[in-house]
């Protein structure tokens, strides 16, 4: 069996933690590729300070794997050339999404090799014929073409209960470099924090957090203690805002008590602020249209379109959006954008 490894530096970055928004799809009114918009977000995260992006992931819409659509590839290769232009010598991580069956996932992981990417996000959403083993021997498969990050995904959206078991055999295979956690549940939270407790190679495998009901709770050691930084679409706004987040969880889970105390008052800000951009009362409706209403509203996107025209905001979300706006100012990085909005678009 092969074994596919990370480039040292970003071996490095993933095991210390960071910041790794989902890379959202910037569209024209026409729902086709908006190839400058879409470059300026690569941008923005660049030099909000995060670690790396996840891209051809549900924020990103997983209709541009659809043949009619033909936007996988554009897609991959158009953040792969900005990320090597804008980066720089410092690690960064590549992170591309797959899913479906296992021919499919090994085929967009060879794709995504090919452009340059360090690693996949494996999907285990519309597998629920696959049971556990079926699973593990597909995240293998693809392994062999690509570290795996394997995900858990809350029902909501695909997702399905796995066993503690099957997080202890995914961790135990050797192309395996992370998990994110995101069933949005605390029991099946722990469960994989358990799995990786039981795994020889547990302490090789870095936890990230994809839980937006619960990201600060999860930094500051409601996982088991396990995780290291967030793979997460509510990380694709106010990103430079999300980075000084995390370093906060940082310094709390470093001994700082100011740092503890602040991070446990904003906890609930930013669950409140995830439930108005990712639509919950509205069963998440309007999740991937609020990410882009927040952008849009600062200038970086031009709509919030997505390829899908059922997409949308729901009733009273914008209005939502802007109230957590105004509660809560710490989340924003609205200067930061506006000083920097016209370099990235150009």
């Amino acid at each position: 069996m092969t074994t596919t490894t990370l480039p040292a530096a970003e071996a490095a970055l993933l095991a210390e933690g960071t910041v790794i928004p989902a890379h959202p799809l910037a569209l024209t009114a026409d729902r086709r590729l908006d190839e400058r918009r879409q470059r300026a977000l690569t941008r923005y995260y660049v030099d909000a300070g995060a670690g790396g992006l996840a891209v051809a992931v549900h924020t990103t819409q997983f209709a541009i794997r659809e043949p009619s659509i033909g936007l996988l590839r554009p897609v991959l290769a158009l953040a792969a050339e900005t990320m090597d232009a804008h980066v720089g010598d410092r690690p960064f991580l590549r992170i591309a999404g797959a899913c479906g069956p296992v021919e499919q996932a090994v085929a967009e992981a060879e794709l995504a090799a090919d452009l340059g990417y360090h690693a996949v996000l494996l999907s285990p959403g519309g597998l629920d014929r696959l049971d556990e083993a079926a699973l593990i021997d597909r995240a293998a498969a693809v392994g062999q073409v690509l570290p795996v990050i394997g995900f858990y995904l809350q029902e909501a959206v695909g997702g399905r209960r796995l066993s503690v078991d099957f997080w202890r055999r995914l961790a135990d295979l050797p192309q395996v470099v992370a998990i994110k956690a995101a069933p949005f549940d605390r029991y099946r939270t722990l469960d994989v924090a358990r799995g990786l407790a039981a795994s020889d190679r547990g302490g090789e495998v870095a936890l990230y957090t994809g839980n937006d009901d619960s990201i600060l709770l999860d930094l500051l050691g409601g996982a088991g203690g396990r995780v290291v930084g967030g793979l997460l679409g509510q990380w694709a706004v106010w990103t430079a805002g999300a980075v000084h987040t995390w370093e906060l969880a940082r310094r709390a889970r470093q001994g700082d008590g100011a740092a503890l105390r602040l991070a446990v008052e904003r906890a609930p800000q930013l669950t409140d602020a995830n439930g108005a951009v990712f639509d919950v009362h509205n069963a998440f409706h309007g999740c991937i249209a609020g990410v882009h209403e927040v952008l849009r509203g600062q200038g970086l996107l031009a709509g919030t379109w997505c390829l899908d025209p059922a997409e949308d905001l729901s009733p009273g979300q914008a209005a939502e959006i802007d109230r957590v706006r105004t509660a809560y100012p710490w989340l924003l990085d609205d200067d930061f954008v506006a000083e920097n909005r016209d370099r990235w678009l150009r």
